[in-house]
C-alpha cells in the first residue's frame, strides 16, 4: 500500500467536521435536494450493502457543489418500530435508550465513510420535537374526514400482541406468520384507525405521469392502486328487502350468471346469510382467515367456497341465482361479483370444482370450457349478435332505465390501516370521553410516558394501556382515556423530507410547518431532485408519502404536488455466494472491516464500479483489491511526477475525460464514470514526463466525488491550501473533441464498396467532390447513371445508380 488510509481518513474527516464543509448554503439560485431513504437504526449496524445508495447520492452531492449548486444533502433516522419494542419487552430496556445507542453507532459508521451529509439538519422520528408535526398532520387528516375509527379485518399476532402490516408477515407452509419470530398470524376484526387514502387514488395515479421514475416502479404503483372501470349492478335478495351491489367489468354476460360470489370478508355476510347456514359459514370464514392475502390471490391454488342459503334476483332475467361465499376475493377487491364461468378462468375453476352448470354468453366458435375473446353474443335475447362493446352499452342502458345499474370506477387500493398495538410509536392524538364521544388532543405533542418496563396488555390493546397516569385525562370535570394505539412506522417517514428542510440546525426543534419561514424554505428546496433507496419501499412508502404530500398540497402547506421528482432504486450487494446478505446465512460483510483493511475510499469506489446502480450483484473481494491498487496507482502518479504548465499534451484525452465523466454522472452511470477516470490515468502514464498540472488537478477534483479522503490528501500534496470541496467542477472545450480525419462509408445501391478517410467538417459538396475522385468510386461510376446521392454528413454516402 502506498499510503496509510487510516491516518488520511481520520485527518480529513476531522477537518470537514471542524470547518462545517458540508453545511447547507442557501445563497444561489440553483438548488439540488439529494435524499437517501433514511435508515432504521438496528442494533447490527450497517453491512456493505447499505453504503451503495449513500455513496451514489454522495457522489452527486459533491459533484453538484463543485458545479456551483446550493446542495441539500441531509441524513436522519427512522427510529420508531417493532424491533426496538420487541427488544425492550424481552430485556426490560427502555426502547428510547436502546434506539439512541444504535443511532450513535450508525452515525459513527456513516461518518467513517466520508459521506457529505449536513449533520446539523439530522432528524430522529422518535423524538417529540419531530412527532409533534406527525401528530399535527394526523389531526388535520381527522378534521378533513380522512381519518376514521372503524371495524377492520387486520393481521393479528397474539404472540407479539399487535396488528401487523402485510409487509410484516410471511407465508410458511401455507400459513401466515410474523416476519419477526415466525409467530402465527390470523385475520381478526378490530376497531382501528384508518386513513382514507382511497380518496386520493385518482390523484395518485395522475401524479405518476410527470415523475422521472423507473417505469417498473410506476407500474407497481399503478397496479397497487388498481383502477378498474365497470358497472355496479343491484341484485335484490329473494324474500328480503336486502340488496347486493355487484361490481363487474362484464355486464354483457348478465344473462348467463349462474351464481353470485361474495368475499369471505364481505361486511354484510351475517346480515344476508340464512340462519341454517351460520355454523358452516363461520367455519369457512375462520379457515379463510388463516391464509395470507398472497395465498388467497394465488390463481393456481384450488378455489374454495360455501353456499350461504340465499338467492339473488337477476335484474334482467328475473331468475333467482344462489349466493356463495368464496376465499379468492379480497375485501379490497370487488367484494361482490357476478360469476361467469364460461368467460372467466377463476369462475370456471370454481364452477368446475362444485359442479355448477353454466352457459356461454359469447359464441366460442369451437369446443372449449371457457372463452375470453370477443364475438357475437348468444343466450342473451336483448343483445344476441352484438359484440362486447355494443352489448355492454345496451345492457347498461337497460339497467339505468330500471334503476338497477350505473357506471362505476373501483380501485384495488384499500384505506390505510393506521393503528398498531405498540408502545414504541407516535401516540395518536385522540381522547375517548366517557360519554362515547372522541376529540383531538389540543396540546401537541402527546408524549410517550417515560418507562424502563414495557409489558403486553392482556386484552389485545397497546402496552400504553398499562400506564394509568398517562392514560386517564380529565378536563372541566369531563373524564376520558387517551388513544392507546400508536401510529405505524410508515408515519414518520411520510414527511421526513420536509422535516429535514424545517430542522433548525443544531437544535431539537423544527420550524412550524405552516409558518411564513417554512413556506420560504419549502419554496426553495421542493421537490426532492434525486431520491435513492431500495426497491423494497417501491410501493407503500412512496405511496403513503405521496398521499400525505398531496394532502398537504391541498391544505396549501407545500408548493408542489409531488415530493420526489427523480427516483432511483439501487440494487442489492449480494454475498460472495450470490445470495442476499443475512446473519442466518453467515454471508454478511461488515463495512468496518473493509474500512480497516482497504480504506473507505476503496469501498466507495468499488461499490460504484461494481455495476449499474440499479443492478444486484455479488460482492467480490478481488474487485475490492483492484480498486485499492488503482487508487495506489493514482497516488504514485501524483507523488512521483513533475507536472508541467504547458497544456499542449493530452488535450484531446483530457477534454474527452471531462465531457464523458460529466455526462455519465449526470445520467447516474457511476460505473462508467469510474472506467472513464481509469482510461485517463492510463493516458497520463503514457506521457508521465509531460502531464499538464492543470489537467491533473482537475482530475483530482473529479475523482474526489468518489474518493474524497485520498483526493484531499493529494490536493494538499500538490501545494493547494484551499478546501477541495470548494473548488469548481472542470469544463471541457468542444473544439478539442473534433477529429481531424474521419472515415466515410461509401455504398452503391446500399452495398459497401469502400471506406475513405477525409478531413472533418467539410461541406457536403466538398465531401462528394473528394469521394468521386477516389479511384474505386470513379471505376464504379463508369457507364452508370446516378439516380440519387444519399449523404449522411461525416458518416456515409450511398450512390443509387443504374
Amino acid at each position: 500500500m502506498e499510503f496509510s488510509h487510516k491516518a488520511i481518513e481520520k485527518k480529513w474527516q476531522k477537518y470537514w467536521e471542524k470547518n462545517n464543509s458540508f453545511k447547507t448554503n442557501e445563497s444561489k439560485k440553483n438548488k439540488m435536494y439529494i435524499l437517501d431513504m433514511f435508515p432504521y437504526p438496528s442494533g447490527s449496524g450497517l453491512h456493505v450493502g447499505h453504503p451503495k445508495g449513500y455513496t451514489a447520492t454522495d457522489v452527486i452531492a459533491r459533484m453538484k457543489r463543485l458545479e456551483g449548486f446550493d446542495v441539500f444533502h441531509p441524513i436522519g433516522f427512522d427510529s420508531f418500530g417493532l424491533p426496538a419494542e420487541q427488544y425492550a419487552l424481552k430485556t426490560g430496556n427502555n426502547p428510547e435508550i436502546f434506539t439512541l445507542k444504535n443511532i450513535d453507532n450508525f452515525r459513527k459508521q456513516l461518518k467513517s465513510l466520508g459521506f457529505s451529509f449536513d449533520y446539523s439538519k439530522e432528524i430522529i422520528t422518535s423524538q417529540p420535537y419531530y412527532y409533534k408535526t406527525t401528530q399535527w398532520i394526523f389531526s388535520e387528516l381527522y378534521k378533513k374526514g380522512l381519518a376514521e375509527l372503524k371495524d377492520t379485518n387486520v393481521n393479528w399476532c397474539e404472540e407479539l400482541g399487535t396488528v401487523l402490516s402485510n409487509e410484516e408477515t410471511l407465508v410458511i407452509d401455507g400459513m401466515m406468520v410474523s416476519e419477526r419470530g415466525n409467530y402465527p398470524v390470523i385475520k381478526k376484526p378490530m376497531k382501528q384507525w384508518t386513513l382514507k387514502i382511497t380518496k386520493y387514488a385518482e390523484k395518485l395515479l395522475e401524479g405518476l405521469k410527470e415523475l422521472d421514475w423507473p417505469q417498473s416502479i410506476k407500474d407497481l404503483q399503478t397496479n397497487w392502486i388498481g383502477k378498474t372501470s365497470g358497472v355496479e349492478v343491484i341484485f335484490d335478495v329473494q324474500d328480503s328487502n336486502k340488496k347486493i351491489k355487484v361490481f363487474t367489468t362484464r355486464v354483457d354476460c348478465i344473462y348467463v350468471v349462474p351464481y353470485l360470489v361474495l368475499s369471505a370478508d364481505h361486511p354484510l355476510v351475517f346480515e344476508l346469510i340464512d340462519k341454517l347456514y351460520i355454523d358452516k359459514v363461520q367455519k369457512f370464514i375462520q379457515e379463510t382467515k388463516k391464509n395470507s392475502d398472497l395465498i388467497r390471490k394465488d390463481k393456481s391454488r384450488p378455489k374454495k367456497g360455501v353456499f350461504i342459503g340465499i338467492y339473488a334476483i337477476n335484474p334482467i332475467t328475473k331468475e333467482k341465482i344462489p349466493v356463495w361465499l368464496v376465499d379468492y376475493i379480497l375485501d379490497f377487491d370487488m367484494a361482490a361479483q357476478m360469476a361467469i364461468p364460461a368467460h372467466d378462468k377463476l369462475d370456471y375453476m370454481f364452477a368446475n370444482k362444485y359442479k355448477i352448470n353454466y352457459k356461454f354468453a359469447i359464441n366460442p366458435k369451437k369446443e372449449t370450457k371457457h372463452y375470453i375473446l370477443d364475438g357475437p353474443h348468444i343466450n342473451s335475447p336483448l343483445i344476441n349478435g352484438l359484440n362486447i362493446e355494443q352489448a355492454t352499452k345496451k345492457i347498461l342502458s337497460e339497467l339505468k332505465k330500471i334503476k338497477k345499474g350505473e357506471n362505476k370506477v373501483c380501485y384495488k387500493l384499500k384505506d390505510w390501516l393506521f393503528s398498531r398495538q405498540r408502545f414504541w410509536g407516535e401516540p395518536i392524538p385522540i381522547i375517548h370521553w366517557e360519554d362515547g364521544k372522541i376529540s383531538l388532543e389540543e396540546n401537541l405533542p402527546v408524549i410517550l410516558p417515560k418507562t424502563d418496563k414495557i409489558q403486553l396488555s392482556k386484552n389485545g390493546q397497546s402496552p400504553l394501556s398499562n400506564f394509568e397516569d398517562w392514560l386517564y385525562v380529565e378536563k372541566n370535570g369531563r373524564k376520558g382515556l387517551r388513544e392507546t394505539n400508536t401510529m405505524p412506522q410508515w408515519a414518520g417517514s411520510c414527511w421526513y423530507y420536509l422535516g429535514f428542510i424545517l430542522k433548525i440546525p443544531g437544535q431539537d426543534k423544527l420550524i412550524e410547518l405552516t409558518s411564513p419561514e417554512a413556506k420560504e424554505k419549502l419554496n426553495k428546496w421542493l421537490p426532492v431532485d434525486l431520491y435513492i433507496g431500495g426497491q423494497e419501499h417501491a410501493v407503500l412508502h412512496l405511496l403513503y408519502a405521496r398521499f400525505w404530500h398531496l394532502f398537504l398540497y391541498d391544505l396549501g402547506v407545500v408548493p408542489v404536488k409531488e415530493p420526489f421528482q427523480k427516483l432511483i432504486n439501487q440494487g442489492m450487494i449480494l454475498g460472495s455466494d450470490g445470495v442476499k446478505m443475512s446473519k442466518s446465512k453467515g454471508n454478511v460483510i461488515n463495512p468496518n472491516d473493509i474500512i480497516n483493511s482497504h480504506g473507505a475510499d476503496s469501498l466507495r469506489l468499488y461499490e460504484m464500479f461494481l455495476g449499474p446502480i440499479e443492478s444486484s450483484l455479488p460482492w467480490k473481494p478481488s474487485g475490492l483489491d483492484a480498486m485499492r491498487k488503482w487508487i495506489d496507482r493514482v497516488y504514485r502518479l501524483i507523488k512521483n511526477t513533475k507536472f508541467v504548465k504547458d497544456e499542449d499534451n493530452l488535450k484531446k484525452e483530457y477534454n474527452y475525460f471531462v465531457m464523458n465523466v460529466t455526462k455519465q454522472l449526470n445520467e447516474q452511470k457511476f460505473n462508467l464514470a469510474v472506467s472513464t477516470m481509469m482510461v485517463f490515468i492510463n493516458e497520463c502514464y503514457k506521457k508521465n514526463d509531460s502531464i499538464p498540472s492543470s489537467y491533473i488537478q482537475n482530475f483530482i477534483i473529479v475523482m474526489s466525488v468518489f474518493t474524497p479522503h485520498i483526493c484531499s490528501e493529494m490536493w494538499e500534496f500538490l501545494g493547494n491550501h484551499n478546501d477541495l470541496t470548494n473548488e469548481v467542477w472542470p469544463k471541457y472545450d468542444q473544439s478539442f473533441l473534433i477529429e481531424e480525419k474521419i472515415k466515410i462509408i461509401v455504398q452503391f445501391n446500399g452495398k459497401l464498396k469502400t471506406v475513405i478517410e477525409i478531413n472533418n467538417n467539410i461541406s457536403k459538396e466538398e465531401m462528394l467532390l473528394l469521394i468521386k475522385k477516389d479511384l474505386i468510386v470513379e471505376n464504379n461510376l463508369k457507364n452508370k447513371t446516378i439516380i440519387k446521392e444519399i449523404v449522411v454528413p461525416n458518416k456515409l454516402v450511398n450512390f443509387v445508380v443504374k
